[in-house]
């Protein structure tokens, strides 16, 4: 007999969070995934530019090998 009312309050709930999307406060959503705000980002880029400059010699070393279709790599095979 309780099995009705579960499923009923089951609707109610499923209902009210299809039609009323409304209301979503994204902070909250922001602090509860442990995502920081703006400011985080510029050092994020700023880390990024780092790591791409340190290797930005390797890429011209071993840039020219990499072609899509493959024939710039040396592997000695035909």
């Amino acid at each position: 007999m309780g099995r009705g009312r579960a499923k009923a309050k089951q609707v109610k709930v499923a209902r009210q969070l299809k039609y009323n999307s409304g209301g979503t406060d994204l902070d909250r959503l922001r602090d509860e995934l442990g995502v920081g705000d703006s400011s985080r980002n510029d050092d994020a880029d700023d880390l990024n530019d780092e790591l791409a400059d340190r290797y930005a010699d390797y890429a011209d070393d071993y840039g020219a090998e990499d072609d899509d279709d493959g024939r710039g790599r040396s592997s000695g095979r035909r």
